[in-house]
């Protein structure tokens, strides 16, 4: 619904991101409708970019590992928090700042002006 409303206001060079997660490509047996929402958007994004080539508007995507939002800290348990991200290879999980570069760099026509349909 969001699409149908937002695609009217936007024009050629316009590029919109869309966030997936990790899960999407690797799944997870406790999160089963959160990795299928997020695979959804992974397919969402492509088709999208894809559709919308024709207009020059770019579709892409972020697909971060875990990251620290109030969301972990307000919803796991205090066990969870502190293992939180520690099975990764770089041993915790990742911090806003940290993404937001990838995003910076997708919405930019100077950086990214021919890519659409990726997820980074």
């Amino acid at each position: 619904v969001m699409r149908t409303y937002a695609l009217g206001h936007m024009k050629k060079g316009n590029s919109i991101i869309n966030t997936a997660s990790v899960v999407a490509y690797q799944g997870k047996k406790e999160l089963l409708d959160y990795s299928c929402s997020k695979g959804a958007i992974v397919s969402f994004t492509r088709s999208l970019a894809l559709q919308l080539a024709n207009r020059g508007i770019r579709v892409n995507g972020v697909a971060p590992g875990p990251i620290w939002t109030p969301l972990e800290v307000a919803s796991l348990p205090v066990d969870q928090i502190v293992q939180f991200g520690s099975e990764l290879p770089l041993g915790r999980a990742g911090q806003p700042f940290e993404v937001a570069p990838a995003y910076v760099f997708l919405a930019s026509n100077d950086c990214s002006s021919y890519i659409t349909g990726q997820v980074i």
